[in-house]
């Protein structure tokens, strides 16, 4: 028996994964490089270090991302419980809602779709099926960016991080979406400063 026998064949992408990809194979070297390289970082992370113990705790983690909720919570808590920074805390919650909004408007301009292969489901529902960039990624970025002169970097950013990464391993963005709206967060955080 050959190899290529024994080797099961991969389920082909969704036409959405299809068409993403195509698109950013359309673009020249650097679409291509882009594209192999999220494909190949996203199906290492959606096929290593998962358990159902595992899973269900980062599923949690990242729901409280959802629509930037934990990161205004904290700008919000911020803003009523240190009163002599406050004009600063109202400074970087408005860089996290401002990421937030800006976020949906490049995603909804952009339009790319979430990554979507049949050998490798999501394992999380989402409120759109658009992808870049990540919400989750730029709300968390600008929130560390925002908030480390109040509560200190070396949580902040570890915790964005993970926040951002937490996407990829359920299955419903592409680093290179995660690495997009990071960027997006850093600036409009630092911005808002």
């Amino acid at each position: 028996m050959n190899a290529a026998a024994a080797t099961p064949p991969r389920a082909a992408p969704e036409p959405a994964a299809r068409r993403s990809l195509r698109a950013r194979l359309a673009a020249g070297p650097v679409g291509v490089a882009v594209a192999r390289a999220d494909l190949q970082l996203f199906r290492i992370a959606r096929t290593h270090a998962h358990d159902p113990g595992a899973e269900r705790a980062i599923k949690v983690f990242s729901k409280t991302g959802e629509h930037a909720a934990l990161w205004l919570v904290v700008g919000a808590a911020g803003v009523v419980l240190d009163a002599p920074r406050r004009s600063r805390w109202t400074r970087a919650l408005a860089g996290v809602a401002a990421a937030y909004g800006i976020n949906t408007a490049v995603k909804l301009v952009a339009r790319r779709p979430r990554p979507v292969l049949a050998d490798l489901p999501q394992l999380v529902a989402t409120p759109t099926q658009l992808s870049f960039p990540s919400a989750h990624a730029s709300s968390s970025f600008a929130a560390a960016r925002g908030y480390a002169p109040l509560l200190g970097g070396r949580v902040l950013y570890p915790l964005a991080a993970a926040m951002a990464a937490s996407r990829v391993y359920l299955g419903v963005h592409y680093p290179s979406d995660i690495l997009a709206g990071a960027l997006l967060g850093t600036l409009v955080g630092g911005a808002t400063r």
